[in-house]
Parts: C-alpha cells; sequence; structure tokens
C-alpha cells in the first residue's frame, strides 16, 4: 500500500508540498517530523486502475 505523506505550513495549516510513499517508509518519516516538530498529513495515496 502507498500512502501520501503533505507537509504542512505551521502558520494556517496548508498543505507545502506532498509525497507519495511505500507503508515501509511512514514510520521513517514521522519519527523525522516528529524530532523536528513537523506538521504532517497522511493519507492512502489514489490508486488508478490501468
Amino acid at each position: 500500500m502507498r500512502f501520501e505523506i503533505m507537509r504542512l505550513d505551521d502558520v494556517d495549516g496548508t498543505a507545502v508540498d506532498s509525497t507519495v510513499v511505500d507503508a515501509a517508509s511512514v514510520n521513517r518519516i514521522v519519527q523525522q517530523a516528529a524530532a523536528v516538530g513537523q506538521r504532517i498529513y497522511i493519507r492512502p495515496a489514489v490508486t488508478t486502475a490501468s
């Protein structure tokens, strides 16, 4: 499963940028964000059928 992780602005909470990662990478990104106090939003990535 893949997830979209959006970095949020500290002032108004709007998405600054986003990236799509696999499930194994989510924990590492959450740990990094927690270490620096960064706000993030995580949701399942939209998948498209071929």
